[in-house]
């Protein structure tokens, strides 16, 4: 069945599935890198790619590039947008990302975006975000080009979950509540940088956010 939304071609794609992103002939046009406001928001496995590649804490990126957005109640780190153009603050002096090798996870996906259920992450292709015609097709998972994808992908599962849940007390508990939460997940998942495997301590932070959240539902 056709998706009505008119910004996809309708269809729901795995990992493994092949769809025409690629382009030969593009020059870098940079159009997806200004005026998107606070939409790029990062994740703990971007904080923690910038981190250990930029060797600057997260508070350091704070100054600049990142900064602090609400989306339904919580607060995120998101690409800051600078300047009369309002363009991301890694591009350089060519309108070239100078971070590309360790992008954040939004930025790999385009002109992909994310679906995801309760077991497992769809892909949706948002033909028209490019402008570029004449594109080839490439497995997504190649596109993506994230090491270890059924590791991250099983984070970014567990992480939207947590998202849910505190967005679902947000909307119930005082607003002095909601603050403290959200500065303690601020703390607990980007703040406090990563050592070892980013995975195994994502997860040991989780379970300690996930008491948290079931004590405040009680």
């Amino acid at each position: 069945m056709q998706n009505e939304n008119k910004l996809t071609d309708g269809k729901i794609y795995e990992k493994n599935d092949m769809v025409k992103l690629e382009c030969g002939e593009c020059e870098g046009c940079f159009s997806c890198c200004q005026g998107m406001g606070d939409s790029v928001t990062l994740n703990p496995y971007d904080i923690w790619q910038l981190e250990i590649n930029l060797h600057k804490s997260f508070a350091e990126l704070l100054q600049d590039k990142l900064e602090l957005g609400i989306s339904e109640g919580v607060i995120v780190p998101n690409l800051k947008m600078s300047g009369t153009q309002e363009t991301c603050g890694f591009l350089n002096e060519n309108g070239r990302c100078s971070i590309h090798a360790f992008r954040p996870g939004i930025c790999r996906l385009f002109p992909l975006g994310r679906q995801y259920d309760e077991e497992k992450i769809g892909y949706i292709f948002l033909e028209h975000a490019c402008p570029k015609p004449n594109k080839t097709k490439v497995k997504i998972k190649k596109w993506l080009g994230i090491p270890q994808l059924e590791a991250n992908e099983a984070f970014l599962l567990h992480w939207h979950a947590i998202q849910k849940k505190v967005q679902q007390l947000a909307k119930v508990e005082d607003k002095d509540t909601v603050q403290e939460l959200n500065m303690y997940l601020l703390n607990l998942f980007f703040a406090e940088s990563y050592r070892g495997d980013f995975y195994a301590e994502f997860e040991k932070r989780a379970q300690m956010a996930e008491k948290l959240l079931e004590k405040l539902k009680e």
